[in-house]
């Protein structure tokens, strides 16, 4: 728990959809402006469904807007989505099993920098595990899980980024393997509608905006080409990713120990594949199917993203360990054993160190202290003044920063820059070194109508105090 909210207050990353999410709940609490539909998807004109927003609109409202409460809530979930890893390894393996996964899950430092992002992904973490929880219930004989596996499955449709849409041809081919657990027709009823529940506030807002989540959706998938069947040049591309993608959440760095200890685990598979629990079976499936939908995913305008996997981080860490645990040989096994946990933690603690500790000192550091630090300038700089703000950043749509001064100006300064014309003005802007020549146009138009005063720099963001021309010059 400790790693995963240590100076969250200082590192947290607050930017463009951070900044998105926050006015939504503001406009909830003080503006009673109800929504049902919730963060983009990244792909034009489609939505996910509002969870994410009812999530963390409580936290928001018991930190009087403050964006650390809701991230520390988050990150409370994937400590939970720790015990599962524990709980679903000892399930299937025992306790040294459970004892691994929960091991690396908990002191990853690709999962515990996935677990501070504030982040519609982030509970997937959770949600994934918890996915597993029940459909290992369903092999157990507990057919009232199926209405646990519907309802957390909706809501991956709802957290997750991509892959989760894969998480349905796994669960069909599960429902034929598990038929002789299915549920019966009360249960089969109640999972049909609690899945139903999770979308139903986007079908009631595609039914009043004349249908367009779905005419996007349909523009997606059939005009877009979003999908192709360049199976081969696909395979060349996603596997090596994959491979990253999956075992940098283990091994972070030295391609060497990913090839060695790969190969470690491959061996055990194939040797004990006849002693293989059934319930590794239900994970490697979800897997499986996630990998291979994503081959012929072209994904956003043609890019695939780590974060689109986080709810495969923890199940690939649970079939991993496994295979570990089960390495064939008592003394040899042993040996793996423990060497992996050595190597682990030397792989994985000093960068963890290093982060938590970090004074981020770099001149392009763009953190939430640092971006509150140029908001206290502005206020104290200003005083009992009238004031103009204007921001650039990066993604060009300033939504940190109006939310900063919304949330400050109302809670601590009580004051809000002037939407008028006002003499002084502030400038706010972040660094852009992927392109320089848009910050240096927009300083260029600045300089204009308005003279430079006085102004400071806090790493990555500076501020300047500016007074208008009475007249261009």
């Amino acid at each position: 728990m400790f790693i995963r909210v240590y100076r969250i207050s200082d590192i947290l990353g607050f930017y463009y959809d951070q900044g998105r999410d926050a006015s939504v709940i503001w406009e909830l609490w003080h503006n009673n402006r109800f929504f049902l539909i919730g963060p983009t998807t990244g792909i034009e004109g489609i939505f996910r469904g509002p969870w994410y927003y009812w999530l963390i609109a409580l936290p928001y409202l018991l930190g009087n807007g403050n964006p650390v409460w809701p991230s520390v809530f988050l990150s409370i979930t994937t400590v939970v989505a720790v015990y599962f890893c524990f709980y679903l390894g000892n399930k299937i393996q025992g306790f040294q099993t459970g004892l691994l996964a929960a091991l690396v899950s908990g002191f990853s430092f690709h999962i515990i920098q996935s677990s501070r992002w504030l982040s519609n992904p982030t509970p997937m973490l959770l949600i994934s595990t918890l996915i597993i929880y029940f459909m290992f219930a369903i092999q157990d004989g507990k057919r009232w899980a199926w209405v646990g596996l519907s309802f957390f499955l909706g809501l991956a449709m709802q957290f997750g980024s991509a892959t989760e849409i894969f998480f349905f041809p796994a669960i069909i081919i599960f429902f034929i393997w598990q038929y002789k657990n299915r549920p019966y027709s009360k249960q089969l009823l109640v999972a049909i509608l609690v899945f139903f529940i999770t979308i139903l506030p986007q079908i009631i807002f595609d039914l009043r905006h004349n249908n367009i989540l779905s005419r996007n959706m349909i523009n997606f998938l059939f005009e877009k080409g979003s999908f192709h069947t360049s199976f081969i040049d696909m395979i060349k591309i996603r596997f090596p990713f994959y491979f990253n993608t999956y075992f940098s959440s283990i091994f972070p760095s030295d391609l060497r120990v990913w090839y060695s200890f790969g190969l470690l685990a491959l061996i055990s598979m194939v040797v004990n594949i006849k002693k293989i629990h059934p319930k590794i079976w239900t994970i490697v499936g979800i897997l499986i199917s996630v990998c291979v939908g994503m081959l012929f995913f072209r994904g956003n305008n043609g890019n695939i993203y780590g974060y689109y996997f986080t709810g495969s981080y923890l199940l690939f860490i649970i079939v991993f360990t496994y295979l570990i645990t089960i390495f064939p040989g008592k003394k040899f096994g042993s040996i793996i054993y423990f060497l992996f946990i050595l190597v682990f933690i030397k792989q994985n603690l000093p960068l963890i160190k290093s982060y938590l500790s970090s004074e981020f000192d770099s001149p392009t550091t763009i953190n939430f202290k640092n971006q509150k630090l140029a908001i206290d300038w502005i206020y104290m700089d200003a005083k009992n003044r009238e004031f103009n703000v204007d921001v650039y950043v990066p993604p060009v749509i300033p939504y940190a920063y109006d939310y900063l001064f919304t949330w400050l100006g109302n809670t601590k300064y009580h004051k809000l820059p002037k939407t008028e014309s006002s003499p002084n003005l502030y400038l706010l802007y972040e660094q852009d070194p992927p392109h320089p020549e848009r910050l240096e146009k927009w300083m260029l138009r600045q300089n204009t109508y308005a003279k430079v005063e006085a102004s400071t720099s806090f790493k990555g963001i500076t501020v300047e105090r500016r007074i208008r021309f009475s007249k261009n010059p």
